[in-house]
């Protein structure tokens, strides 16, 4: 699933589609969940798209190209008008209905539908194992939650099975709380901290026989977890597969700069140093980063970026960076460029082709997100606490007590954010 329009993640999303986000340097959002059907060897997938999905379509085309002599493919199913409606997709589950006769086909027993936008390690030939083990209609990938993270999640309630008994969505009464909290034998035998209760969510992952999907989609009801997905509770064989590694919903300015920053350290909970699961991206023909008289520490630094005689902490440095002399940046991520300009002298005394828009000399940053494409001038200052109110400004965005310049702002000289 490409994703709605992100307003979550705004600004990020303001010219992009959610999966579009870049993460980790180099890599997109979307690369997680193709690359987990990948390395599961799932080869046949479709991204359903619909809001800013230009960049999402380009980056996909560029990136996953098969053996053209095996079946394995990547196709993007945009939203379209036919002659059996003219509507743009009203939820997940009218996204997956409007495109029924691509993949409801009989060469296909089992459906996977993923969120394009999660950031988790999934090997889901387990998952497919045990639908197949159980008898299942449906599985759905779960995982266990304390009960502070339960009041955002849709959390289920399995019996001794593992077969799902009841769903309710975002509770909030502390009563329903208690009556979904997990219980002994199950409790025991899963990995959790004690001190908590904690409850089974939903991830969003969900596996369908071809035909009860076909049956589930017959009606107008538009989302998978609102709809479609209670009501098959009393219906049908629904399990769940409960999930143990690590999982984040990126959805909001908070948890996509705490999961980005988190990659910086040694140990990270995601990593994209896992050599039996790499995480796939499109292939850029790069030079090699140049770092000039620098203080890095606990950073990551993407491919093709000039950084010069600067300091830099818990930092997450995207493709094609410029980082100008005497910068002191903490905290912060800045996504890069998309493009070089023309050849400039650099102060190693050589010549260098260097992004066009930059970070200037003598800049300071702590906690900020600086999207694609953006020039700050020389001497600016930008700043966050933990606890500043929600707020726009000329060219910035203060969300979550994060400050986010968007794609292609351009911040004076001598600016103070």
């Amino acid at each position: 699933m490409g994703g709605g329009a992100g307003t979550r993640l705004f600004p990020l999303t303001k010219e992009r589609a959610k999966p579009a986000v870049p993460i980790g340097g180099k890599y997109r959002l979307v690369d997680v969940p193709v690359s987990n059907c990948i390395n599961s060897d799932i080869r046949q997938v479709y991204v359903l798209t619909q809001f800013n999905s230009v960049s999402l379509h380009r980056h996909i085309y560029s990136s996953y190209t098969f053996d053209r002599f095996s079946r394995g493919f990547v196709e993007i199913l945009a939203a379209q008008q036919t002659v059996g409606g003219a509507q743009w997709y009203q939820g997940t589950a009218d996204a997956v209905r409007q495109n029924l006769r691509y993949f409801a086909l009989p060469e296909y027993d089992y459906i996977l539908i993923l969120s394009g936008d999660q950031l988790y390690r999934m090997d889901f030939r387990k998952v497919l194992e045990q639908h197949i083990a159980k008898q299942a209609d449906i599985t759905i990938a779960t995982i266990p939650v304390k009960r502070s993270d339960a009041t955002g999640l849709g959390i289920m309630q399995v019996d001794a099975a593992q077969r799902i008994t009841r769903f309710v969505e975002k509770p909030k009464d502390p009563e329903v709380l208690n009556s979904l909290k997990l219980q002994d034998p199950l409790l025991s035998t899963l990995r959790v901290a004690g001190g908590e209760d904690h409850l089974l969510a939903s991830m969003g992952i969900y596996v369908f026989n071809r035909d009860v999907l076909v049956r589930a989609l017959d009606n107008t009801k538009t989302d998978f977890g609102k709809h479609i997905i209670p009501d098959a509770i009393s219906q049908s064989n629904v399990s769940a597969y409960i999930f143990q590694g690590y999982w984040e919903d990126v959805g909001t300015i908070s948890s996509f700069f705490d999961a980005n920053i988190a990659m910086c350290g040694i140990k990270s909970a995601f990593s994209f140093f896992d050599r039996s699961s790499p995480v796939y991206t499109r292939a850029r023909f790069l030079p090699p980063t140049k770092v000039v008289d620098c203080q890095i520490n606990r950073s990551l630094v993407a491919d093709g970026c000039v950084i010069l005689k600067s300091k830099l902490e818990n930092c997450v440095i995207g493709l094609r960076a410029y980082i100008g002399e005497n910068c002191d940046l903490r905290n912060t991520i800045i996504m890069g460029c998309d493009y070089y300009s023309p050849s400039n002298d650099d102060t190693t005394g050589g010549s260098v082709t260097m992004p066009h828009m930059s970070i200037g000399n003598g800049v300071k940053i702590e906690r900020a997100i600086i999207d694609k494409n953006v020039h700050i001038g020389a001497g600016v200052t930008i700043t966050s606490k933990l606890g500043a109110p929600d707020s726009d400004g000329p060219n910035y965005y203060i969300r979550d007590g994060i400050v986010v310049i968007p794609k292609n702002a351009v911040i004076a000289p001598g600016t103070t954010i």
